[in-house]
């Protein structure tokens, strides 16, 4: 069991939200970080209609019993018209059929990244108003901006202003973990 889970909203394979999570991910040394790449997880379209056929597959059950060990979670949304990406709005959805307060009483360290200037916060404003619905406490938010400008695999966050305010997130979040 980790103490912490951290994923990103996206089945990309190259998605740069996953990039940030595991670079997130990384940084943290006082906790055991499980990283889960939602890519390897092809969930169908949510409907009632599946739901009644086909149940709740194995790879959800285990998401969702994941995410409710967890102490905290980190999650980084990508954007798709100024909205979360329909595939990460179908996994809330189908985790919260099988267990609408999956989130009850976990930290959650919310963030964003975007190839544009707003870095995905529209959709990281839609998910931070959701997410509790689900029971989630969100500890604090990050926006990365301009991410092919601003982020490199082996050096991390480059601009310095936007790197201060990640370690600010991360560290707001991470003392509120430390709490449970």
């Amino acid at each position: 069991m980790a103490a912490l889970l951290a994923l990103a909203g996206s089945n990309s394979a190259t998605s740069i939200n996953f990039k940030l999570v595991k670079y997130t991910a990384g940084l943290i040394s006082v906790e055991k970080v499980q990283l889960i790449n939602l890519a390897n997880f092809p969930f169908p379209m949510y409907s009632e209609d599946n739901e009644r056929e086909m149940g709740f597959s194995n790879s959800l059950v285990e998401l969702r019993n994941d995410i409710m060990k967890a102490k905290g979670v980190i999650i980084s949304v990508n954007e798709h018209n100024s909205n979360p990406s329909a595939y990460f709005k179908n996994v809330l959805d189908w985790l919260s059929r099988l267990e609408r307060k999956f989130l009850e009483d976990t930290e959650v360290l919310l963030m964003s990244a975007s190839p544009g200037k707003r870095g995905g916060q529209g959709s990281m404003e839609i998910v931070e108003k959701l997410l509790p619905r689900f029971g989630a406490n969100i500890s604090a938010t990050f926006s990365l901006p301009s991410f092919y400008e601003n982020f490199d695999s082996d050096k991390g966050i480059l601009d310095k202003e936007l790197s201060e305010r990640h370690k600010q997130a991360l560290n707001e979040f991470l003392s509120k973990v430390k709490k449970l």
